[in-house]
């Protein structure tokens, strides 16, 4: 049994194994004859989707019994309120591609702590490759240290966005490429702290668990992650969903990443103000 003197270190190796697992898993799946169907929201889930959070779900919570639990197949019953640490699960990130047969799908997998991630893992079992962070404790893939590696011949910052994004950036002036599309918005990310992408940014409504694997790999390469609209963000509140958000490792792309963002997503009105205006 653990508690929240748990090292994040620890917290880590346990999402280690248990991604490592549910890699296996939906493996089995992958590229097969797959039921699939579409939730209220619109976005698909497989059966796929399903056997793995019941899988993490019993290997991380009897694992740490007193953490709560968080996922996007899961039922939110906010119990998770009650414990000091949180597991923050997306049992398969980028269904829509693991649907279609692309190889870039994750397991994301984090535990939370006073709103910020302390221990995550992005793994995308169809590439070999195991993305990983603890706070404090540096950030790895495939037990390696990452570092950027820009390539030398790329002049213009590469970032992937929704085409409305591109519009307002390209309205900026600002002089970048188009970066590749990646089904799991995890994996985008965790390619920011590689330097295969200079920046991404999210659409509003991204989850909780959409971001907190990889939000602290990002923390611990140093890239900033945050809101265009308020900054800095915390997980594991009331709300789940998020405003646009932007990942940059150049903090001279902020204010156009997130000037476009705003333009295109808006940012929601000071509580005060919603106060005032409520009969």
């Amino acid at each position: 049994m653990a508690d929240a003197s748990t090292s994040y270190k620890d917290d880590l190796d346990l999402l280690r194994t248990a991604a490592v697992t549910a890699g296996i898993i939906a493996s089995s799946y992958f590229r097969r004859d797959l039921k699939t169907w579409t939730k209220e929201n619109a976005s698909p889930v497989s059966e796929a989707d399903i056997v793995l959070d019941k899988f993490l779900n019993s290997a991380l919570t009897t694992a740490r019994p007193s953490y709560g639990w968080l996922s996007e197949e899961s039922a939110d019953d906010l119990s998770r309120f009650n414990h000091p640490r949180t597991f923050i699960v997306d049992p398969i990130d980028g269904t829509r591609g693991f649907i279609r047969g692309e190889d870039s799908w994750t397991v994301s997998l984090a535990v939370v702590e006073n709103g910020t991630p302390v221990a995550g893992v992005v793994f995308a079992p169809a590439r070999d490759e195991m993305y990983e962070a603890s706070l404090g404790g540096g950030a790895r893939m495939n037990g390696q240290p990452i570092s950027r590696h820009t390539p030398h011949d790329r002049h213009a910052p590469l970032i992937p966005a929704p085409g409305a994004v591109h519009q307002e950036l390209q309205a900026a002036g600002l002089e970048y490429s188009r970066g590749p599309y990646y089904p799991s918005l995890a994996y985008r990310l965790t390619q920011v702290a590689t330097g295969k992408l200079d920046a991404t940014v999210v659409r509003r409504g991204a989850s909780d668990w959409d971001i907190a694997g990889a939000a602290v790999i990002l923390a611990e390469c140093g890239i900033p992650f945050e809101d265009a609209c308020t900054g800095a963000m915390q997980l594991n509140q009331q709300e789940i969903h998020h405003g646009a958000l932007a990942a940059f490792a150049q903090v001279s792309l902020r204010e156009v990443l997130c000037g476009a963002l705003i333009k295109v997503y808006g940012c929601p009105e000071p509580q005060q103000d919603l106060e005032r205006k409520t009969p």
